[in-house]
């Protein structure tokens, strides 16, 4: 089931109804508010290695409007195998976003690539990261295999301060920044465009009508001449903020995840160790709170734990408190 807004009542309605009765009855007569939402599920939550409880990184996410979307971000060893045991659908997966080229991050690359062969996928699938082409290019040359359907490599920058959209839809963008990790590391972000409702009852008060092709224009310019006056999309319009999901990979506290994440609704942050390490490729919890705090955002989520950690009684002593954060675990799921 889908659910939809009509002139401000909710309404459920079958998939394979819907699509007969918003394009021969409503769509063109109606506003129709999509209820969009971006739902995380977590494939994998340790790090380095693998424990009995917890699978290499990997997250599956859906953003889920009128048309679904579905990517993975990391695919770490066993990724396929917590797909399946999570219920969810491999095949829908559109692209995949690796963070860095550690093993614990993209090993399961290979055995989700040769499934989707055999399964018969014909649409492309793009894979991102730091120097993608030449790390995906070796990966299909190793065996004998030969795929049905195209990989393509997407290189994303690793340097630099800068946010670089690498996707973008009607309705949202995929984004990526530079982190520190002592080799070639991103972060990414899917980020929803502001959601504009033009509001009947702002058009009435003003003596506009209801509907017309330049409530798109003025969606578009921000402002447009209707029957001689010029009016603004603030003036008529409600905008609800797009939502955010932040995933950092591994990194070092740093100012460009404080950046990326201004705002955001779900910061999913590396926080391998409970205490300072002599390892400085990772953040510690406390370092965590602290980039989430100067973020301000809205809700935290641990992952990434060093297996040294069986008994999570310290971390959560760390966060005692904090309402707004949480500890990973395999197969927990976050809608936002």
């Amino acid at each position: 089931m889908r659910r939809f807004c009509f002139i401000q009542r909710y309404v459920e309605v079958p998939e394979n109804l819907f699509l007969h009765v918003i394009s021969k009855n409503y769509k063109d007569n109606y506003q129709v508010d999509f209820m969009t939402q971006i739902e995380v599920t977590f494939l994998g939550t340790t790090a380095g290695i693998p424990t009995p409880h917890r699978n290499h990184a990997a997250l599956y996410v859906r953003h889920q409007s009128e048309q679904e979307y579905v990517c993975l971000f990391d695919c770490g060893e066993g990724t396929q195998r917590q797909i399946f045991s999570a219920g969810l659908n491999f095949m829908r997966v559109d692209d995949i976003f690796i963070t860095h080229w550690h093993a614990d991050h993209f090993a399961g690359l290979l055995g989700i690539l040769e499934t989707m062969n055999l399964e018969k996928r014909t649409r492309p699938l793009n894979i991102f990261g730091p120097e993608a082409d030449h790390f995906v290019d070796t990966l299909l040359e190793l065996g004998y295999s030969s795929k049905r359907y195209n990989v393509v490599a997407k290189p994303v920058p690793f340097e630099g301060s800068e946010i670089t959209t690498l996707l973008e839809t009607d309705e949202f963008a995929v984004c990526s920044i530079p982190v520190k990790h002592g080799i070639p590391a991103v972060a990414y972000a899917l980020i929803e465009k502001d959601r504009v409702n033009i509001n009947k009852e702002k058009l009435k008060g003003l003596g506009l009508p209801e509907r017309g092709p330049m409530y798109k224009k003025l969606k578009d310019n921000g402002s447009c001449v209707i029957n001689g006056k010029t009016v603004r999309l603030e003036d008529v319009a409600d905008i609800e903020k797009g939502k955010k999901v932040v995933y950092t990979g591994d990194t070092m506290p740093c100012n460009n995840i404080v950046k990326i994440s201004q705002g955001a609704d779900l910061l999913i942050h590396d926080s391998t160790f409970f205490e300072d390490d002599l390892d400085t490729k990772h953040a510690n919890v406390d370092e965590v709170l602290d980039v989430a705090d100067k973020a301000k955002v809205k809700q935290l989520i641990l992952t990434h734990i060093s297996r040294r950690y069986q008994n999570m009684d310290e971390m959560k002593e760390k966060i005692a408190g904090r309402e707004n954060v949480r500890i990973a675990k395999d197969f927990m799921k976050i809608t936002v």
